[in-house]
C-alpha cells in the first residue's frame, strides 16, 4: 500500500468514525427529547383523563406548583398553590365524574430546552399555559416545578 493510499484510507476511517459518533449523539438526543415530551404529556393527560398513574409517573411528590388564575368576573389575577395531594384529588374527581377533557381541547407540548439532566417545557392546555421544569432523577424525567397562568382574556 502506498503512502497516498494509506492517507486516503485513514481519512475514510476518521470520516466513518465521526459520522458514527454524530449519529449516535443525534439518536441519544432524540431519545432524551422523547422522554421529556412523554413526561410532559403524562402530566397533561393525567389531568385531562383523571389518570393518577400518569401523574405519579411524571410528577415528583415534592413538586412546587404555583399559578395565576383570572376568575371569570375579575380583572385581577389570583395566585394559588397546588400541592401533590391536590394533583391526585383533582385527577380522581375527573375520573369519578366521568368528565374527561374533550379531544378538541388544546394539548401542546413545546420543548424549550433539554440537557442531559434538566429540561424546560411549555404546555398549553384548556386552562392556560404551564411552564414545567424537569430533572432526571435516577434516570427518569420528572417534573419538579410548575408555574402557570390561565389564558389571558381577549380584548373586546
Amino acid at each position: 500500500m502506498t503512502n497516498a493510499t494509506c492517507r486516503k484510507f485513514a481519512r475514510l476511517i476518521v470520516c466513518l468514525a465521526a459520522t458514527t459518533i454524530a449519529a449516535a449523539s443525534a439518536h441519544a438526543q432524540s431519545a432524551l427529547h422523547d422522554d421529556v415530551r412523554r413526561a410532559a404529556l403524562d402530566y397533561l393527560e393525567g389531568f385531562y383523563e383523571g389518570d393518577t398513574v400518569k401523574l405519579i409517573r411524571s410528577v415528583r411528590p415534592d413538586v412546587s406548583k404555583y399559578g395565576f388564575d383570572l376568575p371569570r368576573n375579575s380583572a385581577t389575577y389570583v395566585g394559588e398553590t397546588m400541592k401533590w395531594d391536590e394533583f391526585l384529588s383533582y385527577a380522581r374527581r375527573i375520573k369519578a365524574g366521568g368528565r374527561a377533557t374533550p379531544a378538541t381541547a388544546p394539548k401542546e407540548v413545546l420543548l424549550l430546552d433539554v440537557q442531559d439532566q434538566t429540561a424546560a417545557v411549555k404546555v398549553t392546555a384548556w386552562w392556560g399555559t404551564d411552564y414545567l421544569l424537569l430533572g432526571r432523577y435516577d434516570g427518569r424525567w420528572m417534573i419538579s416545578h410548575v408555574l402557570w397562568q390561565s389564558a389571558p382574556r381577549k380584548a373586546p
